[in-house]
């Protein structure tokens, strides 16, 4: 190529600068004529140039049915479009085509170059800020685990807040709020989602009109304006598009072991501020210089806290169980069959009738599973004794070994009424804690005293604190004050009086 290069320019300077004939320049170098003659109206060779398209007699008349199928395909799902392969085969298969697969790639190649969408750049305003869900894979307490993690980033400054969450639900998407509010050091004026059912409950024509009630108490409490993209129209919030493959790719990549996804959470929130030193390119400063300008432009944190969760009317069954995202919950057994408000966070799940707070269990983000706290139907094994060795609620609770001496030693004395006094003894646990009952049973046992209300009384002993002696160190205003000593003279002369045997 650079050999050619030197031949054209030596023959356009022969020629041009030099005036040698053109019959010698032809003969010297064995040039046609008008091989000669292109080199001279062109200062570098215009490569090959095709004058008319090549003729495609085999495809040519498939070409409308292509084309159609590559329009139908706007509208498929993107993981389910058609492949050059997969167009090959159905034009062999249902129309009869018998050229190759090479100029069918070059046609579908062609159509999806000429009418790819061109987008055009936006201009960020300092306090916008997008919004997105994305999944990947980490290895949790030894198990592969799918899970989600939530993106919320600041186009003008691109900072961006990453966590992971088990799952994309009400309760994790306002989490992922106020974490990134805190990060952030404020909230941005407005933020740009797509239209998840999390956070749009009514849609008019292809975007999101009505929001649903626990996206407006988080809106609410923080008054940020909200702007719900059009359906499947991902590049109105293309910021954070693209960070969220760079956060799999640079935050999640290898796959991260971890026994908690809130030690994941504190590592992500680490490389979150890391990222804030890089400097962009055509930036005058780093993200972290251009987010500490941002800041004035984002709305204040309010002075109360928010709570994220997620509240849902329920009923409890004849088993004294509530249903609450895919498992189940025990509430104590006088609230049976009626209805029960289920409030959801991220670390427990509280049990709610008319307002009050019934019961409360540790979060399980599984599926299908049953939790019982046994204290829950210990006033129903009251009235039925003989169901306390086939209860499942009581199974792998896991009581110390006291516990079985006393009941052994019950029903040894009393048969029947000692499994009644047991399950008495067991009731004291829905007002005092499992050490001190412990306490006072082991030292029942000791002293041979088995009843239950003695064994509340030992557990009222071990409960009172020993008198204190009472010190002025602490009580200025009392050490002032002067008690003056008893007047010892009318004891004296009683005691003389006793001892002469005299009368007063």
């Amino acid at each position: 190529m650079l050999r050619d290069m030197h031949n054209w320019t030596e023959i356009r300077r022969l020629v041009l600068t030099e005036k040698k004939s053109k019959r010698a320049v032809c003969r010297e170098f064995s040039l046609h004529w008008q091989t000669l003659e292109k080199i001279l109206q062109h200062p570098e060779p215009p490569g090959y140039r095709q004058r008319l398209p090549r003729e495609r007699p085999k495809l040519d008349p498939f070409l409308p049915i292509i084309h159609e199928i590559l329009e139908q395909d706007k509208t498929a799902p993107r993981k389910q479009r058609h492949t050059t392969k997969r167009i090959f085969d159905r034009l062999r298969a249902e129309h009869g085509y018998t050229g190759g697969i090479t100029v069918v790639g070059e046609v579908v190649r062609e159509w999806r170059t000429t009418t790819a969408e061109v987008f055009l750049p936006l201009s960020h305003q300092p306090g916008e800020a997008q919004f997105d869900f994305g999944e990947a894979e980490v290895v949790l307490q030894g198990m592969p685990t799918k899970v989600a993690y939530c993106v919320m980033s600041l186009p003008y400054s691109d900072a961006f807040f990453v966590q992971v969450f088990p799952r994309e639900c009400t309760e994790t998407f306002q989490a992922g709020h106020q974490r990134a509010f805190e990060f952030f050091g404020g909230v941005p004026r407005r933020i740009s989602y797509d239209n998840s059912r999390i956070a749009v409950a009514r849609f008019v024509g292809k975007r999101g009109d009505t929001p649903t009630r626990e996206f407006l108490r988080l809106q609410s409490h923080y008054l940020f304006e909200h702007h719900f993209c059009l359906v499947r129209r991902p590049m109105e919030k293309g910021h954070t598009e693209n960070l969220i493959g760079f956060a799999r790719r640079n935050f999640l990549v290898p796959v991260p072991r971890t026994g908690s996804l809130e030690v994941l959470n504190a590592e992500l929130e680490r490389q979150c501020c890391e990222d804030l030193e890089r400097q962009l390119r055509g930036q005058p400063a780093n993200k972290a210089t251009l987010l500490a300008e941002e800041q004035a432009a984002l709305l204040p944190l309010p002075k109360s806290g928010f709570e994220a969760r997620r509240v849902e009317p329920a009923q409890a069954n004849s088993l004294s169980l509530v249903r609450f995202d895919g498992n189940d919950y025990s509430v104590p057994t006088q609230y049976a069959h009626q209805k029960v408000t289920a409030i959801g966070g991220l670390e427990e799940v509280r049990l709610v009738v008319n307002d009050k707070l019934v019961a409360q269990h540790p979060r399980d983000w599984s599926k299908e599973q049953v939790h019982y706290n046994p204290l829950h139907y210990l006033a129903l094994l009251e009235r039925k004794p003989g169901g306390l060795d086939f209860a499942k609620p009581l199974e792998n609770w896991g009581l110390p070994d006291c516990f079985d001496l006393l009941r052994r030693r019950l029903e040894a004395d009393g048969g029947a009424h000692g499994r009644r006094e047991f399950i008495k003894t067991l009731r004291l646990l829905e007002t005092i804690s499992l050490a001190a009952l412990t306490a006072a049973i082991e030292r029942a046992l000791e002293i041979d005293v088995l009843a239950v209300d003695a064994i509340r009384l030992l557990v009222q002993q071990g409960l009172e604190e020993p008198t204190r002696w009472f010190r002025l160190d602490n009580h200025p205003h009392l050490q002032s004050h002067s008690i003056p000593p008893p007047n010892l003279l009318s004891y004296r002369e009683l005691t003389c009086a006793l001892t002469t045997g005299g009368v007063l």
